[in-house]
């Protein structure tokens, strides 16, 4: 089945910024740039939280992986904790020399993680807010930091055009990507750590290996910058919003877009997966929070879950190039989620095989070709040295 758009939240006064489900499904969270913090509960008749405490406009927010906190991110360069309850008691921190760009709690929900304006991507712990480590290579202002699932690395995205992933025992860059035409505005780690997405303002989502440290796949299919990411649980689908007001959902294993939704009245500035996958929320500069049914991933959630724990990537190592002008999208309607179009139906499970062995064929030969190209360097090294050699015998023996 298509996603269907479910309900929708108004109460804040300004663009919203982020978005996130609490791991329970009782509340969803978000923050705006009007400040304010807010706790929506999904159970009829119960009326939102508005938390205030922040001085300026709130950039990120993200339930613990508990449930039990609510991390928040501003211009006014804290980070606050907060109780996501009646109360709203919390616990604020400065955390940087400017704006606080993102927070993000590793998986045990012990370490935070922020990015900020001041160029650093700061790790802290939960319990205490206790500093622990700064990551300072960039040049420009720090968009966002995430950790991987097993709290090893963080990647990163700047102002200053790259994506730096970051080894947290060494304190150390292992790797800069390079390759966006605009600065990446909001990067995600895939649930098993192998890949990061990044989106860009160039119009571009685009998929790192970061074992390889090269780029699997590139989606053009937005018109405007792309403003945030988030991966389905499985792995196997990524979705994306965008100044051209629309969500994208991309099918990772097909290499291609899967579905293009409307229910949004400008720019589309924050998405999210619930942890389940089950259901995802946005948020907009039109002041509201949507939350959306999956729905089209249920009937193969087990199989996915299956495939998913035996084959831990199964990207294509080739490029995929999907273009905006894509016919097979749904839009949905702003108001009740009716279908206006359908997506053409998917590929046999006989023919999703034959093409994953096909991609797994193609990753040995691109193997194969690497390691002939490495052969032939070292032939050509060590033929120029015999050649370096013999040209000086020559001229000694000519000038003896």
């Amino acid at each position: 089945d298509d996603p269907t758009l479910e309900r929708h939240f108004k109460g804040h006064k300004d663009a919203i910024t982020s978005v996130d489900f609490n791991p329970n499904m009782k509340q969803i969270a978000s923050g705006a740039m009007d400040s304010c913090l807010m706790v929506w509960n999904f159970k009829p008749h119960m009326r939102a939280y508005r938390f205030i405490g922040h001085k300026e406009a709130v950039m990120c927010i993200q339930f613990s992986p508990s449930g039990h906190l609510v991390a928040s991110c501003s211009r006014d360069k804290t980070i606050r904790l907060w109780i996501p309850s009646v109360k709203g008691d919390s616990t604020v921190f400065k955390a940087h020399t400017s704006t606080v760009r993102s927070v993000d709690f590793s998986r045990d929900g012990q370490m935070l993680c922020s990015a900020s304006d001041d160029k650093t991507v700061k790790v802290w712990t939960v319990n205490r807010q206790k500093f622990q480590l700064s990551l300072n290579q960039h040049l420009n202002w720090v968009r966002c930091a995430k950790f991987s699932s097993d709290g090893r690395m963080v990647v990163s995205c700047s102002d200053d055009k790259t994506v730096k992933l970051w080894d947290l025992l060494s304190k150390e860059c292992i790797h800069t990507f390079n390759e966006h035409k605009g600065y990446a505005s909001y990067v995600s780690f895939h649930p098993n750590g192998t890949s990061v997405a990044t989106a860009s303002t160039d119009s571009s989502v685009k998929v790192w290996d970061v074992r390889m440290m090269k780029m699997l796949q590139h989606y053009t299919a937005h018109s405007g910058a792309v403003n945030g990411l988030s991966y389905h649980p499985s792995g196997n689908y990524l979705l994306s919003c965008s100044e051209d007001t629309t969500l994208k959902i991309f099918d990772l294993v097909e290499g291609r877009l899967y579905y293009t939704l409307h229910g949004h009245q400008a720019s589309v500035t924050a998405v999210n997966f619930s942890r389940s996958g089950n259901h995802f929320a946005s948020g907009g500069t039109d002041e509201q929070v949507l939350v959306w049914k999956t729905n089209f991933d249920q009937l193969e959630l087990n199989q996915v879950n299956k495939s998913s724990a035996s084959s831990p990537t199964r990207f294509s190592s080739s490029t995929t190039t999907v273009p905006a002008s894509h016919k097979g999208s749904t839009s949905l309607h702003p108001i009740d989620g009716e279908l206006l179009n359908k997506e053409e139906p998917r590929l046999s499970a006989h023919l999703n095989q034959t093409l994953e062995h096909i991609v797994r064929q193609l990753d040995i030969l691109t193997e194969t070709v690497s390691i002939l190209e490495q052969r032939l360097t070292m032939t050509e090294t060590k033929l120029r040295e015999c050649l370096d050699n013999q040209q000086k015998l020559i001229t000694k023996t000519k000038y003896s």
